[in-house]
């Protein structure tokens, strides 16, 4: 079906800025359906607070709506992301935490209900013999805190954790799983597709205000595609990508989708942390679309840390001197700015990105603008952190979305980060969106939601009309600012960046 034959008969694609719009877009696709839906997360709480009308008719929460649309006929199969047991045990309890309500919702359905299948799924990647080898010490260090915990409340927790309690147990060798299943999406009667960089659950869910503390602060964006042919792509991908990832089933194409997909390397790996890449399409299409942008690209990302990607908008710079970039990100990791000690694995993330960064700024220049969204208020005693989740004098806003703009020829919307982990080790899917008009729409919502009630400017006067609105932003008091952006602050970031010699950039 062409572009134009889609235009005529199927609603045009949407934009969905904060929680506040996708999660009542989600429940409205749900309430919907009438045959099936199949959905692919890395966090899903059945708990987590219906926010439409519509859906708040027939109850509280998603497991409300759950039921209700297996009751209706409709049939759900939800593919949930597990994590290492011992380095993501927190992630992992959460993983089996809405397994167990996802098994006792499906257990109360009455007989004529629509099945419910759920699939926790563990990516097949494993550590090296070597790599495991030297992370072994440390390991063993966290299964005896883990063991030695001897308070009941924690004992129940541990046996309600598969992949932990086999390990607490010594029942299974220690393989240590270094990628994840990263993608959130959702497919209705292969013909709605809702895909993006949320998750769900209430932690993501925020609204155009941002009027909440600092650390419970999210911005992300998804799509809602009315494409039977995409559709049809992602409900393939769904069915397959697991037996993909552990080498059952062969790679095939998905026409109209973008995947980063891997799987383990073959046995014996010696050497090796990273997982064996099968695609990086996303990667591919950021690449060629940077070849070929000439006016301004827009990137909206949680992390910035890919040297290729920085490398490869370097030399487009140099080749292309009207170029100009705008690069949206988090005023730092949440795992930096949101604890009084910051995480390793944020300062190593720092560090790569603060390299990336120099690279763009020795090829752009000034016309490279580095943003950061921050509330209009001064920080107070709500705001948890240290002095890196505030930026001249406010608190930042959480940035996790996944948006990249080029030009007035494409959009690519997903749940790939720009660093290497997205793009060649965890499980991610995007689309590409060349619609006529449609890019240019995306970017103008995007100026309003940060720019609230003012005019987006055309795209040859963009980098600029935003350069001078956060100069300008940066000579008021925090309440009195008239936007969200302020510029990124990377000598803060090169201050806390730490290197890990040896550690895989692709890593974090």
């Amino acid at each position: 079906m062409t572009q134009q034959q889609r235009s005529q008969t199927h609603a045009a694609p949407r934009l969905l800025i904060e929680a506040a719009e996708a999660y009542p877009a989600f429940e409205q696709r749900m309430l919907a359906a009438k045959d099936e839906v199949l959905m692919g997360f890395r966090i899903f709480d059945p708990d987590t607070k219906l926010r439409s009308d519509e859906a708040r008719k027939i109850g509280d929460c998603w497991a409300d709506l759950l039921r209700h649309t297996l009751e209706r006929g409709v049939r759900i199969d939800i593919a949930l992301c597990d994590f290492d047991a011992v380095a993501a045990t927190d992630l992992h309890e959460c993983t089996w935490t809405s397994v167990r309500k996802l098994q006792d919702l499906r257990d109360s359905l009455s007989p004529d209900a629509a099945p419910l299948t759920i699939r926790p799924l563990l990516h097949p990647a494993e550590l090296g013999l070597l790599p495991k080898a030297l992370f072994w010490p440390a390991i063993r260090f966290r299964l005896w805190q883990l063991r030695n915990k001897a308070q009941p409340e924690a004992d129940m927790k541990h046996s309600r954790v598969p992949g932990l309690r086999a390990l607490l147990d010594r029942a299974r060798e220690l393989n240590g799983h270094p990628a994840t299943h990263h993608q959130k999406l959702a497919v209705f009667d292969r013909r709605w597709l809702y895909l993006g960089g949320l998750d769900l659950d209430d932690r993501r869910y925020d609204d155009n205000t941002h009027d909440q503390p600092t650390q419970e602060t999210w911005h992300d964006v998804q799509v809602l595609l009315d494409d039977p042919d995409r559709a049809a792509a992602a409900a393939t991908h769904l069915e397959t990508f697991a037996d993909i990832c552990a080498r059952k089933a062969p790679l095939e194409k998905a026409p109209g989708l973008l995947r980063s997909l891997s799987t383990r390397r073959h046995r014996p790996n010696l050497w090796f942390m990273s997982p064996k890449s099968l695609c990086s399409e996303i990667g591919v299409a950021h690449f060629n679309h940077i070849a070929h942008a000439e006016q301004l690209i827009y990137l909206e990302t949680q992390y910035f840390r890919a040297k290729t990607l920085a490398r490869a908008l370097a030399n487009r710079a140099r080749e292309q001197p009207g170029l100009r970039l705008i690069l949206l990100l988090p005023g730092a990791p949440d795992s930096v700015a949101f604890e009084q000690n910051p995480a390793l694995d944020g300062r190593y993330g720092d560090h790569l990105q603060t390299r990336c960064i120099d690279i763009l700024l020795d090829a752009f220049g000034d016309r490279c603008l580095l943003v950061s969204p921050a509330q209009p208020r001064r920080t107070d005693t709500q705001d948890e952190g240290n002095a890196r989740n505030s930026l001249d004098g406010a608190p930042i806003i959480y940035v996790h979305a996944k948006l990249s703009i080029f030009d007035d020829t494409a959009a690519i919307v997903g749940s790939a980060n720009l660093n290497g982990r997205s793009l060649n080790w965890d499980t991610e899917v995007g689309v590409d969106l060349t619609d006529p008009g449609l890019p240019a729409r995306f970017r103008d919502r995007m100026h309003r939601h940060w720019w609230p009630d003012t005019t987006p400017p055309a795209l040859v006067d963009f980098h600029d009309d935003w350069r001078s609105r956060v100069s300008d932003d940066t000579k008021r008091a925090p309440e009195d600012r008239k936007g969200f952006l302020l510029p990124y602050n990377h000598d803060a970031a090169r201050a806390t960046s730490l290197p890990l010699p040896g550690a895989p950039e692709d890593m974090v």
